[in-house]
């Protein structure tokens, strides 16, 4: 692997993978890592090109932040975790969960899309905007960034029964994802808990107590 992922590690037992979203870093669960480390093996990653994480030479998508997370497992022995992605986060553990099926113990998704369809009209028109504004004005960083959402993820939705893992599906009650889109991708994972938590988008920050609680619930 062409990079070497920062990342926060505490606690012991199964391992849990967090997974911030797009634009953050792994200082977004600062109000889950001391809580989900008195139960888990926690380790709170920064994605290629965010945080203290280089960009590297790969390609800046959400399939390949799949293939570095396979790779970040590999290279500690992990064989199999409890993976948890926020927004884009979610998307990447969405998409390990359909390729590595076998790599999940649990799995919990908050805040994911499969496309552009599961973003707000609104925001999504001004995410497409600032996206061609970076393009215009030879932004590369800012250009891949507003890339990870406006070109991605696209994934089928015939492709969520490929999901084997138990799974959480998470939302905020006034998120920037529509209700029926977290709906619909609930739907298509066999036997998977939908919750919606009160808040926006960012409920692990804004309502960590309910959030943390269903959560731990659900992963143990």
């Amino acid at each position: 692997m062409d990079i070497k992922h920062y990342y926060v590690e505490k606690g012991q037992g199964e391992p849990l993978i967090l997974l911030h979203g797009n634009g953050e870093e792994c200082g977004y669960f600062v109000s889950q890592i001391d809580e989900f480390a008195k139960y888990y093996h926690v380790y709170a990653i920064d994605t290629r090109g965010h945080g203290k994480t280089p960009r590297g030479e790969a390609p800046f998508t959400i399939r390949q932040f799949v293939k570095d997370l396979a790779g970040f497992m590999d290279e500690r022995g992990i064989e199999k975790a409890n993976i948890l992605g926020f927004s884009d986060g979610g998307n990447i553990a969405l998409l390990f969960a359909i390729k590595y099926p076998g790599r999940v113990l649990k799995l919990v998704a908050d805040g994911a899309n499969l496309d552009t369809t599961g973003i707000v009209p609104k925001l999504m028109a001004a995410m497409r905007r600032e996206y061609q504004k970076a393009i215009d004005e030879g932004d590369v960083q800012k250009e891949e960034m507003f890339s990870l959402m406006v070109n991605d993820p696209n994934i089928p939705v015939d492709d969520l029964s490929k999901i084997t893992a138990q799974t959480l599906i998470m939302a905020g009650t006034e998120d920037m994802i529509p209700e029926e889109h977290t709906r619909m991708i609930a739907e298509n994972i066999a036997g998977s808990r939908l919750e919606f938590v009160e808040g926006d988008h960012f409920i692990a920050a804004g309502n960590p107590k309910e959030f943390n609680s269903i959560v731990l619930d659900f992963l143990r």
